[in-house]
């Protein structure tokens, strides 16, 4: 099955009543649930999704130098994702900004949904990672 993943920057200053009111219950221009999304697609054979509350995310890349680091971020909510012919892959969110994870298995796909609060700066060091800044690990700044 592939696997679709939804990110939500939620919007602290939407209004459901203003909505209800004014624009048949919908968000508007005005009025925006997100302030943004984003959406990632894994097309491998995926079998399994699962959330993994505080955890440890190591973050692993090189440098502008050329040289190689790997730094445990601690704190996480990950989601798992297993599949039958490719290595695991991890999503994930920073619990201190986290304001829900839902994980969905449909009839020809596997949802991943991660909404994330609008009050804290972020960094998103790679695709489907997303570190409050007071957490982002200092060695890398």
């Amino acid at each position: 099955m592939k696997c679709s993943i939804h990110v939500y920057l939620i919007n602290e200053l939407y209004s459901q009543e203003f909505a209800d009111e004014f624009h048949n219950g919908n968000p508007s221009e005005d009025n925006k649930e997100f302030d943004w999304e984003d959406e990632l697609s894994i097309s491998s054979d995926v079998v399994s999704t699962e959330e993994l509350s505080n955890s440890v995310y190591k973050l692993e890349g090189e440098n502008g130098n050329g040289d190689y680091f790997s730094v445990d971020v601690p704190n996480m909510r990950l989601v798992k994702i297993s599949s039958s012919d490719a290595p695991d892959v991890f999503v994930g969110v920073s619990e201190s900004m986290l304001d829900a994870v839902s994980l969905e298995k449909l009839t020809d796909e596997f949802l991943v949904s991660i909404y994330i609060k609008d009050n804290e700066p972020h960094a998103n060091p790679i695709p489907g990672i997303y570190i409050a800044s007071k957490e982002f690990p200092k060695e890398l700044i």
